[in-house]
């Protein structure tokens, strides 16, 4: 500060000249590289949120998707599983709804004591 009164009082008509002054600089070296490592991971904070934004938008797509396609097969397998559409596809088969009434097994409990 007294440089700069000294040469301000001087003539020198720049005051800052003074100020930013080549052992100004190297004094404070430390700090622009720490100005200088905060910004790029300033910027690179930024890339990532980025990049996480639109993996979200990708996965969130790829779920409305999948809903889609589960909601569509299961309709499908809803319409195929009724009566009517079991016997058209057994139908080529030879298969028919049976008239008789089911036969009960009975099992046969041996004991070999």
């Amino acid at each position: 500060m007294a440089e700069q009164v000294k040469n301000t009082a001087a003539g020198n008509k720049n005051p800052l000249k003074g100020l930013f002054s080549y052992q100004w600089i190297v004094k404070n070296i430390p700090f622009f590289l720490f100005l200088t490592a905060l910004t790029v991971l300033y910027i690179a904070n930024g890339h990532n949120a980025d990049r996480i934004i639109r993996k979200i938008n990708t996965t969130n797509n790829d779920l409305k998707e999948l809903q889609f396609e589960y909601k569509t097969v299961k309709s499908e397998v809803m319409f195929k599983s009724e009566e009517e559409e079991v016997l058209k596809a057994a139908s080529p088969l030879g298969l028919k709804i049976s008239r008789e009434t089911p036969q009960r097994l009975k099992l046969e409990v041996r004991s070999e004591r």
